[in-house]
C-alpha cells in the first residue's frame, strides 16, 4: 500500500505531530556519540539539558560532571533529570558536588513507601538538548560500559546507536523534557535573552517525537509498533537489545512472514541481562519456523533499539521489543519518514549482521536441554524482566 508509511497516518495512530530536523547525523561507531555529545556541550552558550535513565560516578560520569559544572561556571543553565532507579548506587555527595557547582538536579519517578509498586515504572529516556539547536537521543547511558572507558585499548564500548538532531524538532524535543522536569519538581527554566532556532518545517526532514511517559502514551506506542509492522510490505528490520515478546507480537511477526514480508531480528549473542535473553529465546524456534531470520551479535554487548520499516519510515531511541519498555518505562524515541534516512539505518542494520551468527531452526534444535529447561523456566516471568 503506497499510503501505508505517511505523515497523515502515523500522526493518527500515535495521536502526535510531525516536526522536521534540518540534520540528522548517526552515531554507532565505538564512542562516537560520546566524543559528540562532549564536543556539543563544550559549545553550549546558554542551556544544557540532560535526562538520563543510568548516570554513575565512574570516570565517564565524573569526566561528564566536571564538564557540566565548568559549563556553569561559565554561565551556562545546566538542568539534569536522572532516573532514581537506574541511578541508584549513585551517591549522594556526587549529585551535591554538581548542585554546589549551580546545575539544577532532579530524581524522576523516586522510590515512594506510600506507593511502592509503582517504583516498577521508570524514566528509561535518554535526551540531551543544546541551546536548542541540538538535540540527542538513543539508547545510551552515562556510564564506562556505554563509552568504552574500560576498553580504550581497543576504542569499543557496547554497540549501541544515537542520532543528532538539528532543526524544528529540537524545540519539539525541548519541550518533552521541560514538561517532565517540571512533573518532577524542577525549578522554571530560565530561558530569558534567548532566540530559539525557528525554520520552516517544510524544509526539512519529516520527524515526529515519539516520547511517552504515561499508560495511554505506551499504549500509543504500541499500536504504532503493531501498526508498522501490520502494515510493512516489504521489509522489517528489528534491533533490541531486549527481547521478551507477547504472544501477540509473536504472531504479529508470523503474519508478517506470512504476508511475503522479509522480517528480520537481530538481538544480542550475550546480554547484560540474562533472564531476560532466556525468556525471550523461549520463542525462538516458533519464529525461525515461521520464518523470521534471527540473528545473534557476535561483538561487544548490543544495546540498541532500531526499528524500520519498507526502508522508508524509521525509529530510533530507548523502546525495547520487551514488557518492561512496552508496558511500565517512560520512553524516548523518533520516528523519521525518510528513504535516505532509512538507508543509512539499513547500512548499520547490514554491517551488524557482519558481525551476527544467523540462527538455523535444525540446529537451533540440538541446543543443549540445559539451555532450554532455562528458556523454559525464565519465559514465564518474561513480563518482569
Amino acid at each position: 500500500m503506497a499510503d501505508t508509511f505517511t505523515t497523515h497516518a502515523i500522526e493518527k495512530i500515535f495521536k502526535g505531530k510531525f516536526s522536521s530536523a534540518t540534520n540528522i547525523q548517526l552515531l554507532w561507531k565505538g564512542n562516537e556519540s560520546f566524543t559528540t555529545i562532549f564536543d556539543a556541550i563544550r559549545n553550549a552558550e546558554k542551556l544544557i539539558c540532560l535526562e538520563f535513565y543510568i548516570f554513575r560516578n565512574d570516570e565517564t560520569g565524573t569526566d561528564l560532571s566536571e564538564l557540566l559544572k565548568q559549563k556553569s561556571r561559565e554561565g551556562v543553565n545546566v538542568y539534569l533529570l536522572y532516573d532514581h532507579f537506574g541511578s541508584f548506587g549513585t551517591p549522594g555527595s556526587f549529585w551535591k558536588d554538581m548542585k554546589n557547582a549551580g546545575i539544577k538536579i532532579r530524581a524522576s519517578r523516586p522510590f515512594k513507601w506510600t506507593s511502592p509498586f509503582n517504583y516498577v515504572h521508570r524514566d528509561h529516556r535518554k535526551l540531551v538538548v543544546i541551546d536548542n539547536k541540538k538535540a540527542f537521543t538513543g539508547g545510551l547511558n552515562i556510564a564506562n560500559e556505554y563509552s568504552g572507558f574500560h576498553l580504550r585499548t581497543k576504542g569499543r564500548g557496547w554497540r549501541d546507536t544515537g542520532i543528532m538532531l538539528e532543526g524544528p524538532i529540537v524545540d519539539d524535543l525541548f519541550k518533552a523534557f521541560k514538561k517532565w522536569w517540571y512533573i518532577w519538581g524542577g525549578e522554571p527554566i530560565e530561558i530569558s535573552n534567548f532566540k530559539f532556532q525557528i525554520s520552516n518545517l517544510k524544509d526539512g526532514i519529516p520527524a515526529i517525537p515519539l516520547f511517552v511517559s504515561s499508560a495511554r502514551g505506551r499504549r500509543r506506542m504500541r499500536r504504532l509498533l503493531y501498526y508498522s509492522i501490520n502494515h510493512a510490505q516489504k521489509s522489517i528490520a528489528l534491533t533490541t537489545a531486549y527481547f521478551t515478546p507477547s504472544r501477540r507480537m509473536v504472531e504479529t511477526l508470523e503474519n508478517a512472514v506470512n504476508r511475503g514480508v522479509s522480517v528480520r531480528l537481530l538481538v544480542p549473542g550475550i546480554s547484560d541481562v540474562p533472564a531476560a535473553s532466556y525468556a525471550g529465546r523461549a520463542f525462538f524456534s516458533r519464529l525461525l519456523k515461521a520464518g523470521v531470520e534471527i540473528y545473534n551479535y557476535t561483538g561487544e554487548i548490543l544495546h540498541a533499539k532500531t526499528y524500520i520499516f519498507d526502508d522508508c519510515w524509521s525509529v530510533i531511541g530507548s523502546t525495547n521489543l520487551d514488557f518492561q519498555s512496552l508496558r511500565y518505562n517512560d520512553e524516548g524515541n523518533v520516528g523519521i519518514l525518510d528513504a535516505d534516512f532509512a538507508a543509512q539505518m539499513n547500512e548499520i542494520f547490514e554491517d551488524d549482521l557482519k558481525h551476527s551468527i544467523r540462527l538455523n531452526l535444525e540446529e537451533w534444535h540440538k541446543r543443549p536441554l540445559k539451555e532450554k529447561l532455562k528458556e523454559y523456566f525464565f519465559s514465564f516471568f518474561r513480563r518482569r524482566l
